[in-house]
């Protein structure tokens, strides 16, 4: 499935269909209303375009969005693990087909506690109005 900020100079591919949307509660997170579908880049995910980046806090991930439209298309980790791959996720709340993601079940990430609330039920559908 694929993803684009609004103008379109950004995009995204996500192989197959994603598990699940992360709706995390951190800082960040709540103010870009993003649901993240994680994964590897390069292998599970890709993004395409010239990005611009925001590192905050402890500097291990960025945020990538469109210098032009300002929508946030993926999160990225800043450096590989150990194994040479980087972890992140595309920002499903970009994807051209809403339906693709319909049914998504949604998970919400409380970074108070740094766990995953129990399932609600609610899948993707249910967030975008």
């Amino acid at each position: 499935m694929d993803g684009t900020c609004h103008c379109g100079a950004l995009g995204w591919r996500f192989e197959g269909a994603p598990k699940s949307a992360t709706s995390c509660n951190c800082s960040i997170c709540r103010r870009h209303g993003a649901l993240w579908a994680y994964g590897f880049d390069g292998e599970d995910f890709t993004v395409s375009g010239e990005t611009a980046a925001y590192i905050w806090n402890r500097e291990w991930l960025a945020f990538h969005f469109c210098a032009r439209c300002a929508c946030v298309v993926a999160w990225l980790a800043t450096s590989p693990g150990q194994d040479g791959r980087r972890y992140g996720a595309v920002n499903l709340r970009c994807v051209v087909d809403p339906d693709a993601v319909a049914a998504v079940p949604i998970v919400h990430h409380d970074t108070v506690t740094m766990s995953d609330l129990p399932l609600d039920g609610r899948c993707v559908a249910d967030v975008w109005f």
